[in-house]
């Protein structure tokens, strides 16, 4: 790859100025490294600057790109990710010594999608999830003999009981559960919580058999394996070498998994042997919110529970995770002012009024 020696160097300081006064989380700041490197490819990895001419003709090159895993063209919404970091990028760069000449701000206008494209790049659409019962399936197919397997199944039944971010899980401590009560405390001084919020997280009522799993997982650690209060919740697997100098898993040792990719990859291997489609550990979230929309009676249950998942407003719930699918709009627009057949009160309620219509005929 080409390397700016310049670029490099303001890119750095921009960078440092995201993570420390924006306080941007490491994902986002890659997304944004990741776009300023587009523009780097496009220009040729010339010293930072912006004409029209230039801004016209990346929008044009970026529509004709194509993704490296699908190869099929950059979705808006890529797009217009792409096109903001860069406008903030360029606004940012247009104040620093030595770019104020290079950066013209009304040229920085320029990349900008239609009204159209961006609308088309924000609109929000049904995200496929798990059910829970597809879920339940593939939990209660795993194997749970060896340690590893008893792990495996734990971590896909302490995603669905607690709806944790695979981040979070990956950095939790034996010491973060109180069986007792039922809570995970996510202390973002130890626990990688999104945006380093503290969170209380109450087992949510996905069925005891799946508490169970997680309930022994623990006991298991702490009576069986020995592990102390500051060791992971779910160990990495240790490596090993074999007879044939190549490694092989030699079961799990106390230390924490640095990233989610493995409990990503734990999750693929489950949902396929159990012949279903791959769901990643974030979609659990997605299930637990449909779970609570069914659940939940009145507003002050759906805010506990919306505040359970680490959401600050249950409009964050609605608006982020609570999009309702086709099927199920259909069904609700449908049933809407008819009697719920489910509802025991008011069954008895319409039968005390057919009784009282009868008695006064």
């Amino acid at each position: 790859m080409k390397i700016n020696s310049s670029n490099e160097r303001i890119k750095k300081q921009y960078l440092e100025y995201l993570k420390e006064a924006k306080k941007l989380s490491e994902l986002t700041i890659d997304n944004i490294r990741k776009s300023i490197l587009r523009w780097e490819e496009y220009t040729n990895y010339k010293d930072f600057s912006i004409t029209k001419q230039l801004a016209i003709g990346f929008k044009k090159r970026l529509s004709e790109t194509k993704a490296k895993r699908s190869g099929d063209s950059l979705s808006l919404s890529t797009m217009n990710s792409t096109i903001n970091n860069l406008k903030d990028f360029f606004k940012w760069l247009g104040y620093q010594k030595g770019y104020k000449k290079s950066i013209n701000i009304l040229h920085v206008d320029y990349l900008s999608l239609s009204e159209n494209e961006t609308r088309a790049a924000k609109a929000t659409g049904f995200k496929p999830y798990p059910t829970l019962e597809q879920i339940r399936k593939v939990i209660f197919s795993m194997p749970s003999n060896t340690d590893i397997e008893k792990r495996n199944q734990a971590l896909l039944a302490f995603t669905i009981l607690t709806g944790m971010r695979d981040g979070a899980i990956a950095s939790l401590k034996l010491k973060h559960i109180d069986l007792e009560h039922g809570l995970v405390k996510q202390d973002p001084r130890e626990v990688k919580t999104k945006f380093r919020k503290r969170i209380d997280t109450f087992f949510f009522p996905v069925g005891d058999d799946i508490k169970q799993i997680v309930i022994d997982w623990i006991r298991y650690l702490k009576e069986e394996k020995l592990y102390g209060n500051d060791d992971p919740v779910f160990p990495r697997t240790k490596l090993e070498l074999d007879e044939q100098n190549s490694f092989s898993s030699g079961g799990l040792e106390p230390i924490h998994w640095t990233s989610a990719s493995p409990i990503m990859k734990v999750f693929k291997e489950a949902f396929i042997k159990a012949e279903l489609d791959y769901y990643s550990p974030h979609t659990f979230r997605k299930t637990i919110v449909n779970l609570g929309e069914k659940l939940c009676k009145n507003p002050e249950e759906f805010k506990a529970w919306s505040q359970n998942l680490g959401h600050e407003s249950p409009l964050t719930t609605f608006v982020s995770y609570g999009y309702v699918d086709v099927h199920r709009q259909g069904d609700i627009i449908k049933n809407i002012g008819k009697p719920d057949k489910d509802d025991p009160l008011k069954a008895i309620m319409q039968r005390l009024d057919k009784m009282e219509s009868q008695d006064v005929a």
